[in-house]
């Protein structure tokens, strides 16, 4: 997980704002049980005499290290244009006390709702606060919205979600997301347990961080007990009733992000003053995100804020509902630095730009009248999936998927014909079929690609549903073997051209390692052919409104703080196929790189090692493994962190295993293993 500020042409630095800042560092703030959290606030500097609203970005990824070089591009630039920009650490991370138990814990609200009673009572304040996030800041962002303080007035939320089990990484569809259930669970592991800065906190840094490494638990073992959404995952998705989010919210996100659905869903529930933006990104804010074209994202915020928080008419109330970046066609490929395209606006959300066209599935092709009744076989091939690309691409090389060439020789596979205009398509598409499975427990994955009339498949969309959860996430239920059943498949959001000629290609298969974990024994399906299987397309039609489209200013962010880089990124990935053993492996790398800030003189850097495995035909060989070193120092003081993860099943169970060892100065000072059975609920 990369935080860095990328070196663009296409982004210019503002030095001159409307107001002098002054940076006011290791801030602590009080909670009423007697801990203190950490932050730095950038603020005006006459804000004592003209006091400012308050903007919070509230995180657990360390303010003084890790994220500092991004956050000093846009809390000085928000600061500059009148506002208190404040960042903190969650309680049991950088340098604010205690322990961190979970994500999104009650214990991160309260708190959350005690930070804005305090910036009420300060001299600078006027009362009125937003949050700004991405990923965790962007979900604690709308989830400390729905316990309507009188002080927040609204929140900015980027690439974050609704919908804790449904959508993020540990679900999908009621799957496992083998991809990145461990790996997020061993980040935060290894993260979790970095030490406080003793310049900071003082001679209790060292107790502090052997309590932290010793009690901070590996959050995979309380995530893989919740198999299905029960109240665990309810709390926080504040789908479980979007009313109690009264206040606006811009939602962002990009067509490479995890977590788009959401901003659909968003739109459609919250009041009516809330608005969307979807670009080509990846998993990262849109003035510096690739693919291009970035955006002038912090003005769009300052004017949002400038609306909300300080009452000025700056014209967002009149925008379009949501505004997307509809991508041209392009070849596959592993990494995009640019998506040519084309903003579209629609003025509401579900649009009446959008209307449903049908495709129905018969032996080897799409088409678009039902076809007579017929059976298709859709057998199991474990190592079906491998070249599908991470699940919340980061920008980094090698995130996206390959040719699906590569994949469709383990799948079953329908074409239409060549299309006979360029069409757009933007939302959902919903694959609906008539199945049977000869398993109790079983899954389907569905893939949508653009293919091109020379032969490439380039992907734009997927979606699975795990067959036991048809009726309910809540209450699986066994297959019969043989019965027949029907299932609709939610496939991700999509905002696409498809060129004159090409053609859509549907790909289905009951597995798809690694994105999910397979099903304990192998499982042929059977989909029946006719008006009830089909993939419904949502084709969009050109309106008036796109002319209200893409007026975004050129990115601007403040000057990035001086770092030096002690040792380069590098990040490789290999598919190794060994046809004697049979098996299949991903090894994925990435060294984050090394860094010095001069500015307090403290070093940090991480690696990470994650492997993903699987033997033809045995899906009980599945085996994530994940590893991380992570360093952070200042002169001579240097500790260091080596984390273990791994995760196996047979056909009743899930095998959990975690391991970490502290270094300081060399030196081992703390070392613990975690080893947990955890039984298979329908997975």
């Amino acid at each position: 997980m990369v935080f860095n500020i990328k070196d663009s042409e296409h982004r210019s630095v503002k030095t001159e704002f409307p107001r002098k800042t002054v940076k006011w560092e290791n801030v602590w703030i009080p909670m009423k049980d007697g801990a203190k959290l950490a932050a730095t606030i950038w603020i005006p500097e006459d804000a004592e005499k003209s006091p400012v609203p308050a903007i919070l970005e509230y995180l657990p990824y360390r303010k003084d290290d890790f994220t500092a070089i991004r956050d000093s591009a846009r809390h000085p630039y928000f600061a500059g244009h009148g506002y208190a920009s404040i960042r903190v650490d969650i309680r049991g991370t950088g340098n604010s006390d205690g322990i961190l138990l979970d994500e999104y814990t009650e214990q991160e609200h309260t708190d959350a709702l005690e930070i804005f009673d305090w910036i009420e009572k300060q001299s600078w304040s006027t009362g009125a606060v937003g949050m700004i996030g991405k990923s965790w800041g962007g979900f604690n962002g709308l989830q400390v919205a729905a316990h309507q303080h009188p002080a927040l007035k609204t929140v900015i939320s980027l690439c974050s979600t609704d919908d804790r089990y449904a959508d993020d990484v540990h679900y999908r569809g009621g799957n496992i997301l083998a991809s990145d259930m461990l790996w997020w669970a061993s980040t935060m592991f290894a993260y979790n347990a970095r030490p406080q800065d003793p310049e900071v906190v003082g001679e209790s840094w060292r107790d502090n961080w052997i309590d932290r490494i010793e009690n901070t638990p590996p959050f995979v073992e309380e995530w893989m007990s919740h198999q299905t959404r029960d109240d665990y995952w309810k709390h926080g998705s504040i789908c479980e009733n979007y009313a109690d989010v009264d206040i606006p919210v811009l939602a962002v996100s990009g067509w490479q992000d995890g977590y788009t659905d959401a901003v659909f869903r968003l739109l459609e529930n919250l009041p009516g003053e809330s608005r969307g933006i979807i670009g080509p990104w990846a998993h990262e804010f849109p003035e510096v995100a690739i693919p291009e074209p970035t955006i002038g994202f912090l003005q769009e915020c300052v004017r949002w804020w400038d609306q909300w928080l300080k009452g000025l008419d700056t014209g967002v109330k009149e925008e379009p509902k949501l505004t997307t970046w509809i991508q041209d066609s392009v070849k596959p490929a592993v990494s995009y630095d640019e998506r040519p395209g084309k903003w579209v606006a629609d003025k509401g959300w579900p649009s009446e730009n959008i209307t449903l066209e049908a495709w129905y599935v018969t032996p080897g092709a799409l088409l678009e009248h039902a076809p007579s009744s017929s059976e298709i076989l859709v057998p199991s091939v474990q190592e079906h999936g491998f070249y599908a690309g991470t699940y919340c691409p980061f920008g980094q090389p090698g995130d996206l998927p390959a040719d699906q060439r590569l994949e469709n020789g383990k799948a079953v596979v329908f074409h239409s014909e060549p299309i006979e205009k360029d069409e757009e398509y933007l939302g959902h598409p919903y694959f609906h079929m008539k199945f049977s499975s000869n398993k109790e427990n079983a899954f389907v994955a569905v893939r949508l690609s653009d293919k091109a009339p020379t032969g490439e498949s380039t992907l734009i969309s997927w979606g699975m549903l795990n067959l036991n959860h048809l009726n309910s996430h809540e209450n699986p239920e066994n297959l019969v073997p043989g019965e027949i059943y029907e299932a609709t498949v939610k496939l991700d959001s999509l905002g696409q051209q498809i060129p004159k000629d090409h053609r859509l290609e549907v790909a289905i298969s009951p597995t798809y390692w690694p994105q999910a974990w397979p099903s304990p024994e192998p499982v042929e399906l059977t989909l029946y052919t006719g008006e009830k299987t089909f993939i419904e397309m949502p084709r969009r039609t050109p309106s008036e409104e796109d002319q209200k489209a893409g007026h975004f200013s050129r990115p601007e962010t403040a000057p990035v703080m001086e770092r030096e880089i002690l040792r380069e990124e590098e990040r490789t990935q290999e598919i190794v196929h060994d046809p004697i053993g049979q098996s299949w492996t991903l090894n994925d790398y990435s060294d984050e790189g090394k860094r010095r800030l001069p500015a307090n003189g403290l070093e940090y850097g991480s690696i990470n090692r994650n492997r993903y495995v699987i033997e033809e035909g045995r899906p009980q060989s599945a085996k994530v493994e994940c590893e991380w070193e992570l360093t952070v120092g200042r002169g001579k003081w240097q500790t260091k962190l080596e984390t273990y993860s791994s995760m196996t099943s047979d056909e009743s169970n899930f095998y959990l295993k975690n391991e970490i060892a502290a270094y300081e100065n060399n030196k081992l000072v703390a070392e613990k293993n975690w080893n947990k059975t955890i039984p298979r609920v329908y997975n």
